[in-house]
């Protein structure tokens, strides 16, 4: 007897369809579960055991062989218990599932048989929709996150017994179970009776208004002064520039960054899917609002935080706080005390925009396009740029430089804007101070103009740009190539600093509405490379 089912497992941030093969043979009453998988799937025998004999059903006392297949790829996690189970029920006759429905059944069983919910749902049914399937049967608890996928019915289950159908003339407690021994297979007609699928929850998606954040309702009217760091705050947000704020103790630089996603446009759609397909692989939708995650992500992961942490890993993989930050920000506040092996695995992923951790048997690819977000002292006391008698710097030169070497120079020339932050000079609202509504409206203008720009390539913003693209869409005038180049020999700067800079230039010819660079966008763009000037 041989039967077959389809669930599937994450592998990374994705789905993979996974084809669970049931056969049941002659022998000595056993079970076995092939097809590389760990150790949560192999004890899914003794819930399976355990969930079938509590809702009224008989295990099959036969030898069982349960197959994963493909058999070459490792799997993990309990998404296959609901499949097993429903599986030996159809093999051993006493369920049969209609045969024109492809259904992808995933979930994970407890003993009493209850569906409990799994992470990851919104990948597998997004696979099971490109894949061709008609339905998905899944835990109820994953319903609402599973029907944010658009063209695919979900039924979500709350128990075993849920799968068979309601008949009036049972007591209760036999609700859908065979009576007796004698009692033939439970045949299911259609889902019909089971929970109906959940209408669309991606509308409005797309429908946020400028300046509107859910999330954060910091605005920086509420900053005194700073108006410079502003104005660099602005630059990297419109084109997704990285920034690091260096100033002394309690001049602002946390809390302008914090207000940095209320200037960020709202994630389109297909941004809005990617980015709740990494919480949800994560298993971490469940601290989000119901519905596609409309606001940029922001992340502030302590400075004890290990590489794994960062990075992601596991014996299977999982996502870290760069792919939790995807299309949004990752804010790192007070650089130099995060290990510097921590901070040097951030080179590779501001460079590749993902991150590939490779195992004996796979290698797991992550997103992780994300605005890196800094703020440091410019010294171990905090006080070497301030200009008070009363705070006067302690630190020797030695410590300072100690200090300072905690980043590395291939991570500093990542980041395009260094600025300094100094104790504001105003101490009461300023009228002319703008807010994060205004400031958001220049910088989706200048997401739009971009957008144009690279309509017919991958590119979204300027800090993308690189080689031959980079050289083919922008163009310095004569003057401000001259500048730039004095500027490389006086300061030795490397090319990549080169490049950031003439990106930097342009997107501050896009906030100031000018389709061409002139040479006072480069001069702007080079003064913010504060810590290569060596002003600090």
């Amino acid at each position: 007897m041989y039967g077959k089912l389809h669930s599937a497992c994450l592998y990374g941030i994705d789905g993979v369809l996974i084809e669970v093969e049931t056969d049941l043979s002659n022998g000595l009453p056993q079970t076995s579960i092939i097809g590389l998988p760990d150790s949560a799937i192999r004890e899914a025998v003794e819930r399976v055991r355990a969930a079938i004999k509590n809702c009224g059903y008989q295990y099959p006392l036969q030898r069982i062989t349960i197959n994963l297949a493909p058999a070459d790829l490792r799997k993990e996690g309990s998404s296959f218990d609901l499949a097993i189970a429903i599986g030996l029920l159809m093999t051993s006759g006493q369920l049969v599932l209609p045969p024109q429905e492809r259904t992808l059944v995933v979930g994970e069983l407890a003993l009493d048989g209850s569906i409990r919910s799994v992470p990851g749902i919104l990948s597998m049914v997004d696979l099971a929709k490109r894949q061709g399937f008609t339905s998905v049967l899944l835990p109820l608890d994953n319903v609402e996150e599973a029907s944010l996928i658009r063209g695919i019915q979900v039924f979500g289950i709350r128990h075993l017994q849920d799968i068979a159908p309601v008949n009036p003339d049972q007591p209760a407690s036999l609700v859908g179970i065979p009576n007796n021994s004698n009692a033939g297979p439970v045949v299911l007609k259609n889902y019909a009776h089971l929970a109906a699928p959940i209408t669309d929850k991606t509308q409005g998606v797309a429908d946020r208004r400028v300046g509107q954040t859910s999330l954060c309702p910091d605005d920086y009217s509420d900053v005194l002064g700073q108006h410079h760091v502003k104005r660099a705050l602005m630059i990297a947000a419109a084109g997704m520039h990285n920034i690091l704020l260096v100033g002394p103790p309690g001049t602002g630089k946390t809390m302008l960054i914090k207000r940095l996603r209320t200037i960020l446009p709202p994630l389109s759609e297909d941004e809005a899917l990617e980015v709740t397909k990494v919480l949800s692989a994560a298993g971490k939708l469940k601290e989000a609002p119901q519905g596609l995650i409309a606001d940029r992500p922001f992340r502030s992961p302590h400075h004890t935080i290990s590489t794994s942490g960062l990075i992601g890993g596991g014996g299977i993989p999982k996502p870290g706080e760069v792919s939790l930050a995807h299309r949004g920000i990752l804010f790192l506040d007070e650089l130099p005390e995060f290990q510097r092996q921590v901070l040097e695995v951030l080179r590779q992923p501001l460079e590749d925009r993902t991150v590939t951790i490779s195992r004996a048997r796979a290698a797991f690819t992550f997103p992780a396009q994300f605005m890196l977000a800094c703020s440091m002292n410019p010294c171990p006391c905090g006080y070497l740029s301030a200009h008070s008698e009363e705070q006067r710097c302690i630190c020797s030169p030695a410590r300072v430089a100690s200090y300072r070497a905690k980043i590395s120079g291939p991570l500093l020339d990542r980041i395009d804007l260094q600025v300094e932050v100094p104790p504001p000079g105003e101490w009461r609202k300023s009228a002319a101070s703008p807010s994060s509504e205004e400031m958001q409206a220049k910088v989706i203008h200048a997401h739009q103009i971009q957008a144009t720009r690279y309509a017919q390539s991958s590119v979204r913003w300027n800090s993308q740009l690189s080689g031959t693209l980079l050289r083919r869409t922008i163009h310095l005038p004569q003057e401000a190539e001259q500048l730039l180049e004095q500027t490389l020999q006086t300061l030795n700067l490397s090319m990549r600093a080169h490049d950031r800079i003439i990106k930097m230039a342009q997107t501050i010819a896009d906030l100031d509405h000018e389709g061409e660079i002139v040479t006072a966008h480069v001069a702007e763009a080079i003064q913010y490379r504060q810590l290569d000037l060596n002003l600090f």
